[in-house]
């Protein structure tokens, strides 16, 4: 078991300084562009791809660092280039872990590698939950499967999905639907829906107020059919666990929350790079910004502003760090750490980006400057992959042992 150590070794250091390198280098600079055009930054992707950045190796090699660690610092660098970009490079991410974290092996070797493709051939991959009445309440998923002979045929529709419904190249879509409405929850199972399968389309795109370099849409399912092959975790593993739900018996594992678990404390760290990035720019901005005959960062309105956020920051990744080596180490969650880190973490960037825009005054609220941008960013962080009210709930829960509504 990897101890607990707040020392990144020279392996995670030198990964640590490549990303960072390539989101100085390439992607901050193109950032702004991107926002602008609202567009998903396949340059950049391609670029990524080519250095090895996006596939599925790298992406393997980060989750089976033993400390947990990497893949957080890796997330952090990232987005402290431009988060938009960030999750374009890494939403096939979110699929690849529905995948890995409810397939046999058989089905992690062959879908995983797909979800990226090759430098020469890009693939994307998608993890559809999210319903028009179905966000934080993941029980009253509509979208469901029904068995067809050898095949599963899938209805329904999924709204404010990464990489969903773009299909302008081969995109392997993972969705949850239910099998068993009166199981609620218990009752959903994960379907890997192969690229160019008839029935699936893209809906509507989401004009949204940040990360708008990452796609964000609709995924319409009309008689989708899949060979069962295509049930995550296969025919015998959902029989049985849906024969314990009906007994009352407890269920280790849920479709939508098994994924989620493992990236909560990945997603934290990206709201730590956006918050870092506002945080590093005011601060130098105030060293170098006079007002009234002297620099800014000399009054105490500014300096005491800018130690609160540098000690939030930190607290804020301590809490990431620690809830990403439990998980590696397979640290029970006995208190919610794992979403405590996202719920610090989140709130943690909306707080610091708005401090940074203060400290800038004017300049903090026009898009010369790159403040205004990273507010705008770091709001998703309180509300996708669990709102700020759902991880409290999942905490609040975690401390009483009681069921909090």
């Amino acid at each position: 078991m990897a101890e607990f150590s707040l020392d990144l070794n020279e392996d995670q250091q030198q990964i640590q300084k490549w990303v960072h390198d390539f989101a100085e280098q390439v992607v901050r600079p193109v950032g702004p562009e991107w926002d602008q055009k609202e567009e998903t930054p396949w340059p950049v992707i391609e670029e990524a791809a080519k250095i090895g950045l996006y596939s599925w190796e790298f992406v393997a090699q980060c989750f089976s660092d033993p400390t947990g660690l990497l893949f957080p610092v890796v997330s952090e660098e990232l987005c402290w280039g431009d988060a938009g970009i960030a999750l374009s490079i890494f939403g096939s991410t979110l699929g690849a872990a529905g995948i890995a974290g409810n397939g046999t092996p058989e089905q992690i070797a062959e879908w995983v590698p797909q979800c990226f493709g090759t430098p020469d051939d890009i693939h994307l991959a998608s993890f559809a939950v999210t319903e028009p009445g179905a966000g934080s309440d993941v029980s009253s998923l509509r979208t469901n499967a029904k068995k067809d002979g050898d095949d599963w045929v899938i209805n329904g529709q999924k709204t404010f999905i990464t990489n969903g419904g773009l299909l302008d190249r081969p995109n392997v879509h993972v969705v949850v639907a239910s099998v068993d409405p009166e199981l609620g929850s218990r009752g959903h199972a994960s379907f890997v829906v192969p690229p160019g399968t008839p029935g699936l389309t893209g809906g509507k795109k989401e004009k949204k107020m940040g990360i708008r370099a990452s796609h964000t849409g609709e995924v319409l399912l009309d008689d989708v059919r899949v060979p069962s092959a295509c049930l995550l975790g296969g025919e015998e593993k959902l029989e049985g666990r849906l024969a314990r739900a009906r007994e009352g018996k407890s269920s280790k594992v849920q479709a939508a929350m098994s994924t989620f678990e493992t990236t909560r404390p990945v997603v934290g760290a990206q709201a730590l790079g956006i918050a870092r990035a506002a945080y590093e720019f005011s601060l130098d901005y105030a060293k170098e910004r006079e007002q009234f005959g002297r620099r800014i960062i000399e009054n105490q309105g500014i300096a005491f502003k800018l130690a609160d956020m540098k000690m939030e920051l930190d607290a804020a990744r301590l809490l990431v760090w620690r809830a990403a080596w439990m998980g590696a180490t397979k640290k029970p969650f006995e208190n919610g750490e794992g979403s405590m880190s996202k719920l610090k973490a989140g709130e943690v960037a909306v707080w610091v980006t708005e401090q940074a825009i203060q400290i800038l005054g004017g300049y903090g609220y026009i898009r010369d400057f790159p403040v205004e941008q990273w507010h705008r960013d770091s709001k998703i962080y309180t509300l996708f992959e669990g709102t700020s009210e759902i991880q409290r709930l999942v905490v609040s829960r975690a401390i009483s042992g009681m069921h909090i509504e």
